[in-house]
Parts: C-alpha cells; sequence; structure tokens
C-alpha cells in the first residue's frame, strides 16, 4: 500500500509541476506550486521523514508561497498573452526531453533490483529535528548563512522593484 501511495504522490507532484509551468496565470502556476509541495511532503511521509514533511508543510507550503502570492499581487502580474509558436525552440525542447527520458532509463536500468530493502536507519537517542538541527548547523553552517543573504537581498529587490516611480 505504502509503494502505491508513493506512486500516486509521485505522479501528483511531477503533474502540479509541470502545470507550474504551464499555467499562464500566475496565481495558477501559485497554486499548482502549493500542490507540488504537498505532494512532495506526503512523499517524505511515505519515507518516514516526518518532520520534513511537516517542515515542507510550514516552510513552503505554508510561509513562502504566500509570499510569492504577496509578491504576484504586489507587482500585479497578469496573465501571459499567447506567443507565435517557434518551431526551433519545440524541437530544441523535445530533443532535449528526448535525451533526458533516454538518460534517465539507462540509469534506471542500470541500478540493482528495486527489491532490495534497504537497511533500517540509525536511531539515535535524539530526535530527528536534532539529528538535522546539528547537522544544519555544524556540517552546513556556511550555505545555511548564504540562503539567509540571498533571501534578503532577494526581498529588498523585491520591494525595490514594487515601488511607483517618482516621476
Amino acid at each position: 500500500m505504502l509503494t502505491i501511495l508513493f506512486w500516486v504522490f509521485s505522479v501528483l507532484m511531477l503533474a502540479s509541476a509541470a502545470a507550474v509551468v504551464l499555467f499562464r496565470n500566475p496565481v495558477n502556476s501559485a497554486m499548482s506550486l502549493v500542490l507540488s509541495f504537498l505532494a512532495l511532503a506526503a512523499l517524505f511521509v511515505t519515507l518516514d521523514a516526518f518532520f520534513i514533511g511537516v517542515i515542507q508543510v510550514l516552510v513552503y507550503a505554508g510561509a513562502v508561497m504566500v509570499l510569492f502570492l504577496f509578491i504576484i499581487m504586489l507587482l500585479d502580474l497578469k496573465a501571459e498573452t499567447r506567443r507565435r509558436l517557434n518551431i526551433a525552440a519545440l524541437a530544441g525542447g523535445i530533443a532535449v526531453l528526448g535525451g533526458f527520458v533516454v538518460l534517465i532509463t539507462h540509469v534506471v536500468k542500470s541500478l540493482p533490483t528495486s527489491a532490495d530493502h534497504f537497511p533500517a536507519l540509525a536511531r539515535t537517542g535524539y530526535s530527528d529535528a536534532y539529528d538535522i538541527g546539528m547537522t544544519l548547523f555544524s556540517d552546513f553552517n556556511l550555505p545555511f548563512q548564504i540562503i539567509g543573504v540571498l533571501l534578503l537581498v532577494s526581498t529588498i529587490g523585491v520591494v525595490f522593484l514594487s515601488r511607483r516611480s517618482l516621476r
């Protein structure tokens, strides 16, 4: 049953991720991104990573998407108008997609059988949150700080772009 749920949530996540790119209205794309985040959280839960699944819902599907929707509303973005079809770009995209499918098929076929079960995770005396926090702030402290600065700079950029012109 868990395997079936894993595949259902995987397909749901990929379909909603494709909808993010295909929808022309930015609000619809953002809502598809929320669905993609929720399906990813469900995938984490099926893999027994409950803490990461909850954080996925709270941080990404909650706070980050509220920020994205706020920016969309602040910039007053409209639905994109249809453009003329570019045959060369379409052919290039299909060629890249075909190469990607061939590469993924090759990688999947070269993997050992998926019937083998993974060994149980080593359990420490602490919670998942403690283990993740210690890893994040010891081994990945610099990337964590860089992402914080990047988010600050992007927020300042959005405020700057949303200012009305002083003409």
